[in-house]
């Protein structure tokens, strides 16, 4: 029997996506292949007292992880689409995206039902500028504040009463189970996603066709068109998952997609979308183009405030 180490995070959402593919591929190659984890912690896990995008450099929450598929200690990793940096190292490549969850946003409240009902000055916690832009393009009277640390860490935060509200990926709440007594999702086109976001990406070494075989399976070209194309926007912006940019393609056809981009400032006070159509075979060069046109609009100045000003490290 073939035995498969998936290098993965050790947080609960990590462990669940883990396991999820652990079972997809256990069942499709019944009796032929087992799986094991291998639990490795990431510069991102280590440094919680910081925001996020003040951390600084690419692959916060992956580089450990590919030094072990890199070394041979782990065959395959599991990631977040939306943590994985555009560039990878030389030698591994994103083998498999598989079926999309939803990739929007979810408000959680103990209190308050909705964003709109949020009362004046009230304290929201995340730690993303995208999410802090797009809130305050909503909602400019609220009071952001940095919110690190794993699922269940925030949502006591939120419990405990340290916010009014907070903001999280809604893929991740769905996948364990949790929600809050209040919730509302932020979805398009009112609210749009990290690039990425809902999807996972399975990484492994280009050196193993056997990996590309036996896990082909998994790959979904729908979400994997989505993804490339979103990617691509975020490539020709050169920027990381830490900065005020989101991007969201759909299908309209069989192979035919629809993306639309957003960057903003920090305080929502500017906010450049763009929307673009294309073909499956060019989804990242559509990515591409779609980030040149809101450059060309004003985002290239939007960007170097967001850096100058030390909110983020250039990517």
């Amino acid at each position: 029997m073939k035995h498969l180490v998936i290098a993965t995070r050790g947080s609960k959402l990590a462990l669940w996506q883990a396991e999820h593919i652990k079972s997809l591929i256990e069942t499709e190659h019944a009796g032929k292949v087992d799986v094991s984890l291998k639990i490795i912690k990431t510069k991102g896990d280590i440094i919680l007292d910081v925001p996020l995008a003040k951390v600084g450099g690419k692959g916060l929450f992956v580089k450990e992880i590919e030094e072990a598929l890199l070394d041979g200690s782990a065959d395959l990793a599991v990631h977040s689409m939306k943590d994985v940096p555009m560039e990878l190292p030389e030698g591994l490549f994103l083998g498999c995206i598989p079926e999309r969850e939803e990739p929007s946003d979810t408000l959680l409240s103990v209190r308050y039902a909705s964003l709109d009902a949020l009362p004046h000055g009230a304290r929201v916690g995340t730690s993303s500028l995208r999410r802090q832009s797009q809130l305050l393009a909503l909602r400019p009277d609220l009071d952001i504040i940095s919110l690190r640390g794993n699922v269940d860490t925030r949502l006591r935060k939120l419990m405990d009463g340290e916010f009014d509200a907070i903001v999280m990926a809604t893929a991740g709440l769905k996948r364990l189970g949790l929600s809050a007594p209040h919730h509302e999702v932020l979805a398009p086109p009112r609210f749009l996603p990290a690039v990425g976001q809902g999807a996972l990406g399975i990484e492994f070494r280009e050196d193993r066709a056997d990996l590309r075989d036996m896990l082909a399976f998994l790959d979904h070209r729908p979400t994997r068109i989505r993804v490339e194309a979103e990617r691509g926007f975020l490539a020709g912006l050169e920027g990381g998952c830490q900065v005020p940019i989101a991007g969201h393609a759909v299908m309209t056809g069989d192979d035919d997609f629809r993306i639309e981009g957003l960057v903003a400032d920090l305080k929502g006070e500017r906010v450049i979308r763009r929307t673009l159509e294309g073909a499956g075979a060019n989804a990242r060069n559509r990515g591409l183009e779609l980030a040149s046109q809101v450059l060309a609009d004003g985002a290239a100045e939007i960007l170097d405030e967001v850096y100058a000003s030390g909110a983020a490290d250039r990517q």
